[in-house]
């Protein structure tokens, strides 16, 4: 997939222009440089532990994105700098949420990130069996469950397309509660 195509399939995900959003399992950058493209302006922390993927999104960010900061660490492990409470508009996990075995417990660690009314935008692959490209596959049909464990309001599948590998791609998100108490957003 290509830049373009994975802005158009998350662009219905993400509401609103700009603030502040972590890419998490980044890879080479496609869905960082859709996140720019439907995002507009704010900033980007990609986050990839491999070196060689990073190594490629930094090249293009240096060129193309001053406001993408690419950051080579596991997102599954706890990132100090990012890990404050309530500082992130948004989260991107496009294709990385499926190589963690505990989902929602990681999910829920995530979620403190984001500030009141912020969002997790999650691209995965449905009526896939698990394999070693995606060893623990997130069905679309699970996606409310695990957004509500983790304390996610509203959760929905915004996009779904075919995938070239079988089965379908998906697009869902959910949102932190704006008034904590009140379950909605």
């Amino acid at each position: 997939m290509d830049e373009t195509a994975a802005a158009e399939l998350i662009r219905g995900a993400i509401p609103r222009p700009g603030g502040t959003w972590a890419d998490l399992g980044a890879g080479e950058g496609t869905f960082t440089r859709a996140l720019v493209d439907v995002l507009g302006s704010g900033r980007i922390f990609a986050i990839e532990r491999d070196a060689k993927a990073l190594a490629k999104l930094r090249r293009w960010a240096s060129r193309d994105a001053p406001t993408v900061i690419p950051w080579q660490a596991d997102f599954a492990r706890p990132l100090d700098q990012l890990e404050r409470d309530g500082t992130i508009d948004g989260i991107l996990l496009a294709n990385s949420l499926h190589y963690v075995r505990d989902a929602a417990a990681l999910l829920k660690r995530l979620v403190r990130w984001l500030r009141p009314g912020g969002r997790v935008v999650l691209v995965e692959y449905d009526r896939r069996p698990a394999n070693p490209w995606v060893p623990y596959p997130i069905p679309a049909a699970d996606w409310p469950k695990l957004a509500t464990v983790a304390g996610l309001s509203n959760p929905r599948i915004t996009a779904t397309r075919p995938s070239s590998f079988g089965g379908d791609l998906y697009v869902a998100v959910a949102e932190v509660p704006s008034h904590p108490d009140s379950g909605e957003s």
